[in-house]
């Protein structure tokens, strides 16, 4: 038998192993949890109840979605897209907290329904944020009318991060939907070595006469009679020269490029 409704969220391979969490609230609701670097992300996909449909439907869907939302934590980044049958219009109307002033028709019941959620929340509409021509505002297009029904929502601090967001054409996912895509750049910090304030011994003070000094300093300690494995004799081989060096040489701290080490 097939279902009405459904809802899915699709991840590229690479991503695959920063998935920490996947929960189906019901046939309208999904969200997934992402960790990638530093930065947790949470993305959910949404299918509103068409304007025809009961409003007991309209609520339940309304309600589930503010308790996802209130449910992520303000530190975490948070991603909606859906599905949600309504028209948010060509201007911002009064919401120009939440809508860009570019999108698309005449504003609906469903579409202040998005608004109002929008504004409760302190996000902002995406693709009602870029000027663009009419094709690429258009998500969803039939024989006898072509409407701006799906949406891609963030949180508004995070809207500077966004540098894109259009409908694709000729990328069809369905019969008369189009595919919308978002341009959201993420920094992740990479932890870099640090060796600053290591002690570095002093090799550029090495003479003739210094080089002649630590000779008799490494005979006085035997390094080279050292015995056992080559991985013993190694260790202990170089651990007399290091300290033969810092007695000679001596030391300077502080930060030493790419030296790897004494």
């Amino acid at each position: 038998m097939r279902g009405k409704n459904g809802v899915g969220i699709l991840v590229d391979s690479h991503l695959r192993e920063s998935v920490v969490e996947v929960r189906r609230v019901n046939d309208r609701l999904m969200t997934i949890k992402l960790v990638v670097g530093e930065c947790t992300l949470n993305v959910v996909s949404a299918y509103a109840p068409q304007v025809g449909l009961d409003e007991e439907i309209k609520r339940c869907f309304w309600e589930g979605l503010d308790d996802i939302v209130r449910s992520i934590p303000p530190s975490e980044r948070l991603f909606i897209g859906g599905d949600f049958n309504g028209h948010i219009g060509s201007s911002a109307g009064g919401y120009t907290e939440v809508h860009g002033g570019f999108g698309f028709g005449e504003r609906n019941g469903g579409g202040t329904l998005l608004l109002d959620f929008a504004k409760a929340f302190d996000l902002a509409i995406v693709n009602s944020s870029f000027p663009k021509r009419e094709e690429h505002l258009v998500t969803y297009q039939s024989s006898v009318a072509k409407t701006q029904i799906d949406y891609l929502l963030l949180r508004r601090g995070d809207r500077r991060w966004c540098v894109d967001c259009k409908v694709i054409l000729g990328e069809t996912l369905a019969t008369q939907h189009r595919l919308l895509v978002m341009d959201f750049g993420i920094m992740i910090r990479r932890k870099k070595r640090s060796i600053r304030g290591r002690s570095m011994i002093r090799w550029g003070a090495l003479t003739k006469d210094k080089a002649q000094e630590l000779e008799g300093k490494l005979s006085e300690m035997g390094s080279w009679r050292s015995s056992g494995d080559a991985n013993t004799m190694w260790s202990t081989t170089t651990d007399c020269i290091r300290k033969a060096a810092r007695d000679v040489l001596g030391l300077a701290s502080g930060r030493a490029g790419s030296h790897k080490g004494d």
